[in-house]
């Protein structure tokens, strides 16, 4: 075939894909109609995976896994918007991680809401401004994000899913490094960068900001100051990258939660999130953890927080492997019970791969 004839091919192509996402489209359609009518939730954690697994396991080539995996993502969300007005919380400004993060995972078509705080997200899905919200848990080099597991032991909210996003950090100006006198960032990237900032920018004024985003703004304002932040700060508020990737770690990677009113089915790959609190007992936390031991749950992630209800008190934070609702997991929440003072569901998710 020659040129001419390869773009016939491919203009006959295209129109059957339109046709293809129409038919598609009007399917979601139906289903959001029904969906509305029961008054179930719009977003469904595990038929979206279902759906993303599939059309991996489909994919012969020569499209790559993740260029599958973007397309379907944006499909998702184009007809998410067409079901309903779906709204989208998380700590902003705009051309944050946690905006990033939350791109990535409901596409460009819904509506997002930039908040400034952690306790704004949660508020606002708790309102009814957002229909969920995204928030940062823990970052694989600086750990927890103690204002989340907070939020969490005041509110009814529920995680109902996770979101792993890999970090690069860089070094933000509108002029050259030796003019930078001050740099903005938030506290968390600052610990990521420590090493590279002390051995290239020793002199060099560091000051926490509540985002990266918000850094990046800060420095297009102010002559001889700079921000570390992403590629798309840099791009939304006009400023050079003068260094790349300068985080001390490689691999570096934050982990983000899904907040909605509700958890939904089982995949049978799943995560739950557990707060308690175990009664002044000696052993007493040991014997909780034996309980997950005994019915073969693998912990992923246990914190400890300040109860704030009565000095030297603390709430623990775990993550198992399992749904709460499979028989196991629901066994032995229910003797975990006889543990803890405390004991309440935060989630049950899709476990997400980690990057």
């Amino acid at each position: 075939m020659n040129l001419d004839d390869l773009r016939k091919r491919i203009d006959e192509l295209d129109e059957q894909l339109i046709q293809l996402l129409n038919e598609r489209t009007r399917m979601a359609l139906e289903i959001g109609r029904l969906k509305q009518e029961r008054a179930q939730e719009v977003y469904v954690p595990s038929r979206e995976k279902a759906v993303l697994d599939r059309a991996i396991r489909l994919n012969e080539g020569p499209l790559k896994d993740e260029s599958v995996r973007a397309i379907y993502r944006e499909i998702m969300s184009a007809c998410l918007s067409l079901e309903y007005r779906l709204k989208i919380a998380y700590l902003g400004p705009s051309a944050t991680f946690t905006h990033q993060a939350a791109r990535a995972r409901f596409g460009g078509s819904v509506e997002y809401v930039a908040c400034e705080t952690i306790g704004e997200v949660f508020n606002a899905v708790q309102k009814q401004t957002a229909d969920y919200g995204v928030v940062p848990i823990e970052n694989s080099t600086e750990g927890a994000v103690t204002h989340t597991l907070d939020e969490f032991a005041g509110t009814t909210l529920k995680i109902c899913s996770e979101i792993y996003l890999p970090i690069a950090h860089h070094v933000l100006a509108k002029g050259t490094r030796g003019d930078i006198r001050r740099l903005y960032s938030n506290p968390q990237v600052f610990g990521q960068c420590r090493r590279w900032l002390y051995q290239h920018m020793p002199e060099a004024e560091l000051i926490p900001v509540s985002s990266t985003a918000r850094a990046a703004e800060m420095a297009a304002g102010e002559e001889g100051s700079g921000a570390l932040a992403g590629e798309l700060a840099a791009e939304l508020y006009g400023l050079t990258v003068l260094e790349r990737d300068i985080q001390d770690i490689g691999g570096n990677t934050t982990r983000f939660l899904v907040i909605g009113k509700s958890y939904g089915e089982p995949t049978g790959n799943d995560k739950t999130s557990l707060l308690f609190g175990v009664k002044h007992r000696a052993g007493a936390l040991c014997r909780t953890l034996e309980v997950l031991k005994k019915h073969g749950l693998n912990m992923t992630k246990i914190e400890s927080r300040p109860s704030k209800t009565k000095a030297w008190e603390y709430y623990f934070f775990v993550d198992i492997e399992g749904h709460v609702a499979e028989p196991r997991v629901k066994t032995a929440l229910d003797e975990l019970g006889e543990h803890c003072s405390v004991l309440t569901v935060l989630g049950a998710y899709p476990r997400a791969a980690e990057q």
